[in-house]
Parts: C-alpha cells; sequence; structure tokens
C-alpha cells in the first residue's frame, strides 16, 4: 500500500470537507466574506466621506438636521451617513456572497428578501458597534478618522463574531458547550 504525503492527505480531506460542507470550511469562507467586506465597507466610505464634504447639498442637510435635533455637529452627522452607506453596501455584498457560496446549500443559491431582511437586522449590532467606535476614536480620542474606521470595524468584527457564535449559530437541543 503506497503512502500518502501529509500535503495529499489535506489535500483530500480540504476537498472533502468543501464537497461535504464542512462547519470548519464555512468558517474559513464566512471569515473570507468577512475580510472582503471590511474592504469594501473601508472603501465605500472613504468614498462616501469626501463626495459628502464636498457637496453643497449635503452639509446644508447635514447643518440643518443638527439645528433641528441637537444631535452632534455637521462633521459627526457626514461621519455617521458615510459610514451607513458604507454598511449598507458591504451588508448586501456580504448576504450575496454568503448566501451564494456559504451557505449555498441552505439558501439554494437563491436571494429572498425576507432572508435578506433578516440578515440586515442580525448586522445592525455590528453596524452600531462600528458607528459608536467611529464616533468615540474620531470625536473623543481624536484619531485620524481612516484609523478611527479601522478600529469601528474591528468593533464590528467582534459583536458580529459574538452574535453569530452565541446566538445564530448556537448548539441547540439543550446541549451545552460550556
Amino acid at each position: 500500500m503506497p503512502r500518502i504525503s501529509h500535503y495529499e492527505r489535506a489535500r483530500a480531506n480540504l476537498l472533502a470537507g468543501w464537497r461535504n460542507r464542512a462547519f470548519g470550511l464555512k468558517a474559513i469562507v464566512f471569515a473570507l466574506i468577512g475580510l472582503v467586506n471590511s474592504v469594501v465597507d473601508y472603501g465605500v466610505f472613504l468614498l462616501a466621506r469626501a463626495a459628502l464634504d464636498r457637496s453643497p447639498a449635503a452639509l446644508s442637510g447635514f447643518h440643518s438636521l443638527a439645528d433641528v435635533c441637537h444631535c452632534g455637529t455637521v462633521a459627526s452627522i457626514a461621519l455617521v451617513a458615510a459610514n451607513t452607506l458604507s454598511w449598507i453596501v458591504a451588508v448586501s455584498g456580504s448576504y450575496i456572497m454568503n448566501s451564494s457560496i456559504t451557505f449555498a446549500h441552505e439558501s439554494g443559491r437563491k436571494l429572498r428578501w425576507r432572508a435578506y431582511a433578516a440578515f440586515v437586522v442580525s448586522g445592525i449590532a455590528g453596524w452600531l458597534a462600528n458607528t459608536a467606535t467611529l464616533l468615540v476614536a474620531a470625536e473623543l480620542f481624536l484619531l485620524p478618522v481612516w484609523l478611527a474606521k479601522l478600529a469601528a470595524v474591528l468593533a464590528s468584527f467582534v459583536v458580529n463574531f459574538s452574535l453569530s457564535h452565541f446566538v445564530v449559530f448556537r448548539v441547540r437541543g439543550g446541549t451545552s458547550s460550556g
């Protein structure tokens, strides 16, 4: 019987896991999609912030909103607006990719409004953590916005992973892991 190398064994296990849609492989794919969407979120945020900062109409609207609600400065409202736009783009991309790749078997590779809405609702906690971290880092700690946004992305990763682990993908049926 010929001896199989570690490489060949690992390759065979990886392929079998992919075919069986093993949990561990799904977790890796989920993380990679999350990384892609973090890059998208960051890029769209920077573009949206630059566009909003150069838009007299947007700045006028933010100034009016700040006067009416007394909920922050024009700069902080612009940060929230850019962050919200980038989050909407990223969460939409995440839903499409996770439905088509990570959970293709479960979704049948079909996009559904109801599933999208549930996915968005579950991501709102991550968005809240992201936005709060962005504002605290940029306005309280006076970090440059690019660095504050990186900290915000990290905070939302922690929240989204925790919710996925303890709520969305928790062990059901009375078994406990600790």
